[in-house]
């Protein structure tokens, strides 16, 4: 596979692919291999990855990438619309050297459309999807998921989705196909049950005052008495009756009285207060193997030493940075820690080799700047 280097929701994709076993080779810019080691953001995201850095405005370059993907499987961008084809490597060039090639574009916007050439991020997609309107805050505000929804849900994780179907297409058939991922339309599929919902009249009621939104007083999140955090989602009947129990509430809150949204903003001033007495680590304690559905709130740090994530061996510390691991997990070729992050242009010379460039050709494009080779310090 190869990856045109990027930010964001590509880099995710290629991260999810090389956990499972792809051998991802990063195309990244000569001019930053020069100047940084690594780009410190992409740490995690970039793991797993060969680097070779080229100067793709000059054609020299663009041949090595021409070279490159003739016989990969897949090769993955994430530029606006058009940038691929000005330097020479749209899906029509590439795809008529390599007929069974994946081609994966990703986006915001999309391949088209009235957006399609200006500039976003993750919080205009969701957006204008309807997945950010009803994520409010306490004072009725849409509070930005972080960009995990958008960028990363709806982007990276939908283009390794397409990657993966296209790839059973063309081994079957032997053609590839342009992939068109954009993160409007990858979040829009995520607003699907919410829809379904609003159908069946279970979503009605003004933002914040549905049940997953933050209105149902049994799904939340509340303060404990040590200013941390504790999430309840007690959204079953004799879910919530195990809520109010190990709350200490059985005769205050009956389940007769959970569907009464007269009384949530009664229901959830009980629970905020019964929570309140206690630290967080009590509660967890308190509601430890029962089916109340009840969790503790915890930082990213916090989350890698949580009993049931350190268990499954959900995070690992790799060279200083923690990382989540490859998911989801398969039986038969379950993914694997890929190795960290390259330097940009640590592999340049090796895969130019691979290619079959002789050592004056490597040496030609090397003191003419359209290939750097970062070498590992000493």
């Amino acid at each position: 596979m190869i990856e045109l280097a990027g930010i964001g929701p590509a880099p995710f994709a290629g991260m999810m692919l090389a956990d499972m076993g792809a051998d991802v080779i990063r195309v990244d810019r000569a001019e930053q291999a020069a100047s940084g080691a690594m780009r410190a953001t992409h740490r995690v995201l970039d793991r797993g990855r060969r680097s070779i850095a080229l100067n793709l405005k000059d054609p020299r370059g663009v041949d090595v990438v021409l070279s490159l993907v003739a016989d990969a499987d897949v090769l993955l961008e994430g530029f606006r619309p058009g940038v691929t084809e000005r330097l020479g490597l749209g899906p029509d060039i590439v795809l008529a050297g390599n007929p069974r090639l994946v081609y994966g574009r990703m986006t915001g916007w999309g391949q088209d459309g009235p957006r399609a050439a200006t500039a976003g991020h993750d919080i205009a997609y969701i957006a204008v999807t309807g997945a950010l309107e009803p994520i409010a805050g306490s004072s009725g505000e849409p509070v930005p998921p972080l960009n995990m929804l958008g960028d990363f849900g709806g982007g990276g994780m939908i283009m390794a989705f397409g990657i993966a179907a296209a790839l059973v297409h063309a081994q079957r058939t032997g053609q590839g196909q342009v992939i068109d991922a954009a993160i409007v339309d990858g979040t829009a599929l995520f607003t699907g049950m919410l829809h379904g919902l609003r159908a069946a009249g279970f979503w009605n009621a003004p933002r914040g005052h549905n049940v997953a939104d933050g209105g149902a007083p049994y799904y939340g999140t509340f303060k404990t008495a040590d200013g941390k955090w504790v999430a309840a989602g007690a959204i079953e009947p004799q879910f919530f009756a195990e809520l109010a129990h190990g709350l200490g509430l059985d005769d205050d809150l009956p389940v007769s009285m959970q569907q009464d949204r007269n009384s949530w903003p009664h229901q959830r001033q009980l629970i905020a207060d019964a929570f309140a007495r206690r630290t967080r680590d009590e509660w967890v304690a308190a509601f430890e193997n029962t089916d109340a559905c009840v969790a503790p709130v915890l930082s990213p740090i916090e989350a890698a030493s949580d009993p049931h994530m350190a268990a499954r061996g959900s995070f690992r510390e790799y060279d200083g940075v923690l990382h989540p691991a490859p998911a989801p997990r398969l039986t038969g070729t379950p993914g694997a820690w890929p190795g960290p992050a390259p330097m940009i242009g640590e592999h340049t010379r090796e895969i130019l080799e691979m290619i079959g460039r002789t050592g004056a050709e490597i040496d030609g494009l090397f003191a003419s700047g359209t290939a750097v080779q970062r070498d590992l310090p000493r």
